[in-house]
């Protein structure tokens, strides 16, 4: 019997298998054999797209069969000559006249096609999802499968320096937005068969390709599977970027620290999937998500590790002061200038009076509104034009701080702990946990204003029990200080040489905690572990 077979489907079903298509008064059908219908089917529900072709041809000269595809996502060049043109003159040593109809789909895979991913599907709301993606598909008549093959050709920016980790000693690299080669970058620098990727789509009309990308043997498969339990619960129109994953994915939502740590550098991503973290890469973003993550990854770099240890420990604890600067300084100074000024020196406070002498607002009130200018003029110069924000941030600063002090707005020493203030949010390496910084800011001040260095101290006990709190699927975020581990603690404030880390962090629960070492003794160790495991599960 020709023509198609009706196959009934709830309308939720058809709705998720076929976006942006009405399709209340069809039911998905399977394919027959019957190649006009299969061809008005398809042109009435991407016929209205200008990008979409449609071409009948024969195949090997005697079967007729027809084309389709979306001519701004595809290559032509491969079109034309790895599909069209051996399917259209076949090679010589094959007799058209003995190939049977119900044979001609495993000679063309076989003997004729050109191209390495060739597939088979026979449900036609398959054909138009992969339609939309890029591929292109071949119907031939009378047959009950259709070729469906992967030519899509997206346009993409080439590889660049990533502009939000700058480093002086490491590579150049940077992820770009084509999921694929991002991969690639990983898979150049993991050239190993544990390396493992686990992909799905996200999003019922983008479809968004998510990559899970792991260590086997390394990472804890209990992280691994919670990964991807949370991925899989994902239910939402659109995943646009890797932040939307970040979203749906963290334990606590209302928390201003990130739970996740977004990249850029393919090197970053390799060191921790070594460590045993687990990677996520979605199709359309340069940032790979990692996790999970602890607060001592927030001001550390990958140059860390690709310099001797003296001058990475040292700049690491530049980095960490920078960030007690950024956190802390404002409120320092409202609380000594408002309620303690007997703790600053004599000279030093007279100076600091006479500076603020022309001022008519309270320390709290002047500090706030500087941080509040400061912030509105770094969101400005982030949005504007790169030729002119440069020009506009410096300029702006002295500017406003200059007319400021001569207006007797602010002191000039309120203008210099702002400045060191930013200056200080600037050094933390991390964009997510900076900003976070930067909006503690605020509620510290306003503690230190009414109740002088007992807020300030109140604040800082409410943030570190905020953040004792806090867990990374699992994993405690202020691990390895608390819980406490003599290991993990050998690169916390500063990075001892690397022969005296010859295991990987404990708080990850990675299955082989070798990592330095002969090849005997890191296998010894990973079979001891998994024997362990074994005797647990047991148990």
């Amino acid at each position: 019997m020709s023509g198609w077979k009706w196959k009934k489907k709830t309308k939720q079903q058809e709705l998720s298998n076929i976006p942006h298509v009405k399709v209340e008064k069809r039911d998905l059908q399977i394919l027959n054999g019957n190649l006009e219908e299969t061809i008005d089917f398809i042109t009435s529900i991407l016929g209205n797209n200008d990008d979409f072709i449609t071409r009948k041809f024969k195949v090997l000269g005697k079967f007729p069969a027809a084309i389709f595809y979306i001519s701004s996502m595809v290559d032509p060049p491969v079109i034309n000559h790895d599909l069209l043109k051996p399917l259209m003159f076949p090679p010589d040593h094959l007799d058209i006249k003995e190939i049977q109809p119900n044979h001609l789909l495993k000679v063309l895979t076989e003997e004729v096609l050109y191209h390495s991913d060739v597939k088979l599907e026979s449900n036609v709301a398959n054909l138009i999802d992969v339609l939309l993606v890029g591929e292109t598909v071949i119907v031939i008549s009378g047959s009950l499968q259709a070729f469906h093959l992967d030519t899509r050709k997206i346009e993409k920016r080439a590889l660049t320096q990533p502009e939000t980790e700058q480093v002086i000693i490491g590579p150049r690299e940077g992820f770009i937005e084509q999921i694929d080669a991002n991969i690639g970058l990983i898979r150049y620098r993991l050239p190993t068969a544990d390396f493992c990727v686990r992909t799905m789509k996200i999003g019922r009309l983008t479809k968004s390709k998510v990559a899970i990308c792991y260590m086997k043997g390394i990472a804890d498969p209990s992280i691994v599977d919670e990964v991807e339990k949370r991925l899989s619960q994902i239910h939402v129109d659109a995943i646009l970027d890797v932040g939307y994953i970040e979203q749906f994915i963290e334990n606590y939502q209302f928390s201003p620290f990130p739970q996740t740590i977004l990249t850029e550098r393919p090197d970053s991503v390799v060191g921790n999937i070594i460590e045993g973290r687990v990677a996520v890469l979605v199709d359309g973003s340069p940032f790979v998500l990692m996790v999970p993550v602890v607060f001592n990854q927030f001001y550390q770099t990958t140059e860390d590790y690709s310099t001797r240890f003296l001058l990475a420990s040292f700049t690491r604890l530049v980095r960490i002061l920078a960030l007690i600067f950024s956190l802390i300084f404002p409120a320092l100074y409202v609380s000594f200038i408002s309620f303690n000024p007997e703790l600053l020196p004599t000279e030093f406070a007279v100076a600091v009076a006479g500076g603020r002498a022309g001022v008519p607002f309270p320390a709290v009130i002047e500090v706030l509104m500087m941080e509040v200018a400061m912030e509105v003029l770094r969101e400005a110069t982030v949005r504007l034009p790169k030729q002119i924000g440069g020009a506009l941030s410096i300029v702006g600063v002295l500017v406003i701080g200059q007319a400021a002090v001569d207006a007797g707005l602010s002191s000039p020493i309120t203008v210099v702990v702002i400045a060191i203030t930013t200056i200080g949010s600037f050094a933390t390496p991390v964009y997510n946990a900076s900003f976070a910084l930067r909006m503690l800011r605020f509620p510290l001040a306003i503690l230190a204003g009414v109740f002088g260095l007992y807020g300030l101290v109140v604040g800082i006990i409410i943030i570190f029990n905020h953040m004792l709190s806090l867990k990374s699927f699992g994993v405690p975020y202020m691990s390895p200080v608390s819980p406490g581990n003599a290991q993990g603690m050998k690169d916390v404030i500063i990075r001892i040489p690397f022969r005296w880390m010859p295991e990987r962090p404990e708080f990850l629960h990675p299955n082989n905690k070798k990592r330095i070492g002969k090849n005997e003794e890191v296998f010894s160790a990973s079979a001891a572990n998994a024997s362990n495991q074994t005797k647990t599960s047991k148990k």
